[in-house]
This record gives C-alpha cells, sequence and structure tokens, in this order.
C-alpha cells in the first residue's frame, strides 16, 4: 500500500525551542547547485523564520557531496561556538558505480563526524534517482528537506545545550 509524500517543509512552530541564541554552519556542495542551492535557501529561511540571526548563520561551499566531510569537519574545528552544522548536497544516479560509493562515503562520514566531535551534523543530502525527484525534494511538490535539515539543527542544538547543563 503506497503512502502520500510527506511535504519537507511543514512542521509544528510551537515545538521548535528558541533559537535566537544559536549558531549554525552550513555547508553546501557546488556539485548539482540548481538543487544544492534550492536546500540552502530552505534551510536559511526556516534558520531566520526561527528566530536565527543572519550574522550567526555560517555558509561555506565545497566542490561536491564528498568533499561535505572535509568542509564540516574544519567548520566544527574553526568555529567552536557553533551549535550544530548541515551539509548540504545531492547525488543524482547515473550509469555508473559512482553513485553508490559517493552516497555510501557521505553517510558513512557524516555519521563519523557526529560520533568523533561534539557539534551535530545534520545530513541533507539528497540521493535521488532522478533530477524530477530533487526538484521535487528542494523547494518542489514534496517542500524542502533543507527547511527540514534546519529545524533538526535547532532541535539538535537544544539537545546540545542541555546535555551540557546537566554534565555540569
Amino acid at each position: 500500500m503506497a503512502t502520500e509524500a510527506k511535504n519537507l517543509s511543514e512542521y509544528d512552530k510551537n515545538s521548535i525551542p528558541n533559537a535566537k541564541n544559536f549558531r549554525f554552519g552550513i555547508v553546501v556542495s557546488e556539485w548539482n547547485d540548481e538543487i544544492t542551492e534550492g536546500l540552502f535557501q530552505g534551510a536559511f529561511d526556516a534558520f531566520i523564520e526561527n528566530g536565527v540571526l543572519k550574522e550567526n548563520i555560517v555558509r561555506w561551499n565545497v566542490p561536491g557531496s564528498f568533499e561535505l566531510i572535509y568542509g564540516c569537519k574544519k567548520m566544527q574545528e574553526s568555529f567552536d561556538m557553533l551549535d550544530a552544522v548541515i551539509a548540504v548536497g545531492s547525488v543524482i544516479q547515473g550509469e555508473t558505480k559512482h553513485f553508490d560509493f559517493v552516497c555510501e562515503g557521505v553517510t558513512q562520514g557524516i555519521k563519523d563526524l557526529n560520533v568523533q566531535n561534539d557539534i551535530p551534523v545534520i545530513f541533507c543530502v539528497l540521493t535521488d534517482n532522478n533530477i524530477e525527484q530533487s526538484r521535487a525534494r528542494s523547494g518542489g511538490k514534496h517542500g524542502n528537506k533543507g527547511t527540514e535539515a534546519a529545524i533538526a539543527a535547532i532541535k539538535m542544538a537544544q539537545l546540545r545545550k542541555d546535555a551540557k547543563f546537566f554534565k555540569e
């Protein structure tokens, strides 16, 4: 039985922590930039809508999705005052196994950054079969995965803050 796809941009604003004092980093892949720019805009807009100050959002670009791992690692190291980082990328299935290797590497790399470091990294990498699926998830008919990633980043920033409080 098929289920209707969730709109990635829908969330209950009342359930989102106050983000005014949080700082976020966004690392954006330049590959498939039509898609990644849409994802970035969705994340940026959601941050602003939830009280994040523009000057508290740092953006870095990297050439492709595989480079997101290094970019996020360096952002974690360079900005110890960040509360969370979002990795924004798009990998679209082609005719070779390259898709599989890039998707697996990026997924495992982002997971490793979350295990090894204290600043959460949010996975906002689309891994679609075709460009139409990517467009539908980067501001199209299914909403914007970037919006969903920003909301996850805010919630994880709050979790990080709460965990530090209980540790002290």
